[in-house]
């Protein structure tokens, strides 16, 4: 699983040499944010879906729990380009991470304490495997999300995931694919790792970011996919009985992408296939990696093409012009 480099704390380094010291604030206290991106092989090579907004949410979480990253979102977005090309890689699921280093045992960090920022390239496939195609069976978990005003659950942070073992753990000991929470209020929430979206009539139904959810990068696409096919969307309370009268359920994230749902606690979804809308979404969203779709939104950044752009801003620097310039000494030889 391994890959020959990954990048920490300001270079590329090889994997074996990333070490964390045992007394790190993280590993004791979760203080860690991190994020999921995936690298898709186009027509044109490697691509990264949403790098900056990813790269945006990363900081956002780290913002919430005053953790100080220590570069810009430029030189994150560029060391995760730059790490593609130094693992030679045409896909990949990518995973930044900030962390606060070894700063003492108390609960809060000691002033000064180190915060350390890594990047991971990772060759993952589909992250609940044939249930990606054919379609996952899902339970209702005993564990709800929790409470707003406790955890924040719009930051991607490491604690928050303690939940989603815990929804995760009792979904495979009880035969299941993956687990949906429900919120502390009764109400659908989302699974361990995913967001979820029903289909009724048609209509494209799901939780509001407000029911303890991660208001996922995957989920955002999919509403925007939905508006431009003409289906409708609303964002709204659910209960889970809904769940048992959908036409149509399904998952989404970045690992997870979108993967439709057969069955919830063992009660067949629709046909016990993925309906037309999960496929039509799937169509439009796979599509953009394959040509099929077009990015309208800017939502690729092609790997050889930020690494061109690096290098000349990194000459033209060494020459002492910015690269406004610099791209205005090209366009005049041409």
């Amino acid at each position: 699983m391994n890959t020959p480099f990954l990048w920490h704390n300001g270079r590329i380094k090889p994997w074996a040499e990333a070490t964390v010291h045992v007394s790190a604030h993280a590993l004791h206290y979760g203080s860690s944010v991190f994020e999921g991106e995936r690298v898709y092989n186009t027509p044109d090579g490697p691509a990264y879906f949403r790098l900056a907004d990813h790269t945006r949410r990363l900081f956002e979480s780290a913002r919430i729990y005053d953790i100080e990253i220590g570069y810009t979102e430029q030189q994150i977005d560029e060391a995760c380009v730059e790490l593609i090309g130094a693992n030679r890689m045409a896909s990949a699921y990518v995973r930044p991470i900030v962390f606060r280093g070894a700063g003492g045992l108390g609960v809060l960090p000691r002033d000064g304490a180190p915060v350390d920022v890594a990047i991971l390239a990772l060759e993952w496939g589909a992250y609940l495997g044939d249930a990606a195609e054919t379609g996952a069976d899902v339970c209702v978990s005993s564990w709800n999300r929790p409470a707003p005003n406790t955890l924040p659950s719009w930051a991607k942070a490491g604690g928050n995931y303690l939940s989603s073992q815990l929804i995760g753990l009792e979904a495979r000991r009880g035969g299941f694919d993956e687990g949906i929470a429900l919120g502390h209020n009764g109400l659908l929430s989302e699974g361990a790792g995913e967001n979820l979206f029903l289909v009724k009539r048609g209509k494209l139904l799901t939780p509001p970011s407000s029911a303890g959810i991660l208001s996922g990068i995957t989920r955002d696409t999919v509403i925007t996919l939905a508006d431009d096919l003409g289906i409708a969307v609303e964002e709204r309370d659910l209960p889970r009985e809904a769940l048992y009268w959908a036409d149509e359920v399904f998952m989404t994230g970045t690992a997870a992408e979108i993967t439709p749902v057969r069955s919830v606690d063992r009660k067949q979804v629709g046909n016990g296939t993925p309906g037309p809308v999960t496929r039509a979404l799937r169509d439009a969203f796979f599509g953009l990696f394959d040509g099929r779709t077009q990015d309208r939104y800017g939502w690729l950044t092609h790997v050889s093409s930020a690494l061109a752009a690096d290098r000349e801003n990194q000459n033209a620097a060494s020459h002492g012009r910015t690269p406004q310039q610099s791209q205005a000494t090209m366009e005049a030889a041409t």
